[in-house]
């Protein structure tokens, strides 16, 4: 079946410094009639912030909100609903670029909009510059060499299987840290790593912090934050 109405566009606008977005993704952000973007209730959006310097100010917003830490059934619902108002414009013809903070399919909330209208619009991905990027350079850190093994590891898992994945890795990253702090803190003690271990938040940002990982106030972890651990391997 042929797909009709307008074109959807999942666009990564990178970590957080405008000057990290592509030209392809700046030039169909700039051209689309419908600008939507996720956000926390109540919050600014992060992606918006980031392209602000760019909107040329004529573009209908769409702003939806995906909650985290839901079950997969009461999610689905949710995200159903909040997806509707893209698809509404999408069939009367608009086409909508969904901007997302990073990549679009690393961890990105793009991904769930891709799974529920990129059947029935066209659809075009333009990948971004990932917090996986930008973490490292900010640190200047390289994170792996020849032939090493690069793991990335969301915070929220349970103890076991971080054990298992931190011990068979020549590095890694961990991400989506928040309320997971101390968790990852305490096992990263236990484990040997955590000298090698370097904490960042909101990298490449004008709120970027680098903190000693031991100095890092658990209560005030942000979901943007990212434990680096380099290889110990070296050329």
């Amino acid at each position: 079946m042929a797909k009709s109405g307008g074109r959807l566009y999942g666009i990564g606008v990178g970590p957080g410094d405008p000057e990290l977005i592509t030209l392809k993704a700046l030039r169909l952000l700039r051209a689309s009639p419908v600008v939507a973007y996720q956000s926390a209730v109540d919050r600014e959006s992060i992606a918006r912030k980031i392209v602000a310097p760019y909107l040329p100010g004529n573009q209908i917003e769409v702003q939806f909100h995906l909650p985290r830490a839901l079950e997969p059934e009461k999610a689905k619902s949710i995200y159903d609903q909040e997806t509707q108002p893209i698809a509404d414009h999408l069939a009367a013809g608009r086409d909508v670029a969904v901007i997302c903070e990073g990549d679009p399919f690393f961890y990105g909330s793009f991904m769930y909009l891709f799974t529920r209208l990129s059947e029935q619009y066209k659809t075009e991905v333009v990948p971004g510059v990932s917090s996986l990027m930008a973490c490292p350079v900010s640190l200047g850190l390289p994170f792996t060499y020849y032939n090493d093994v690069l793991t990335v590891l969301p915070a929220p898992l349970p103890i076991e299987v971080l054990t298992s994945k931190l011990l068979t890795t020549d590095a890694a990253a961990i991400m989506k840290l928040g309320r997971h702090f101390t968790k990852i803190r305490t096992l990263l003690h236990e484990l040997g790593l955590a000298s090698r271990a370097r904490y960042i938040e909101r990298a490449t940002t004008t709120q970027q912090r680098v903190v000693p990982l031991d100095e890092v106030d658990p209560e005030e972890v942000p979901y943007f934050s990212m434990i680096v651990i380099p290889t110990k391997n070296k050329l």
